[in-house]
């Protein structure tokens, strides 16, 4: 089971490379609409999603990530 996880860390951790690189492009090509960029793609990538895997997969995705920001912001007041 470890070599599995760490195989999935793995990849998912490449996606991340890969997605983040994209997203940089994205971002700087936006220039002034670099914010609208960004929610765009954040659309474009749970529609994508949605189509890969089922809906209530990335439902569950999407509320894991807005945990994830709840506790950034409770942990970082202000930011």
């Amino acid at each position: 089971m470890s070599d599995e996880n760490n195989q999935m860390d793995a990849l998912y951790d490449k996606a991340a490379e890969i997605a983040d690189r994209h997203l940089v492009a994205a971002l700087e090509e936006g220039g002034a609409l670099g914010y609208l960029v960004g929610v765009m793609m954040v659309e474009a990538a749970v529609n994508a999603a949605a189509e890969a895997t089922s809906r209530e997969d990335i439902v569950r995705l999407l509320k894991d990530l807005t945990e994830q920001i709840e506790q950034d912001i409770k942990a970082n007041p202000g930011e």
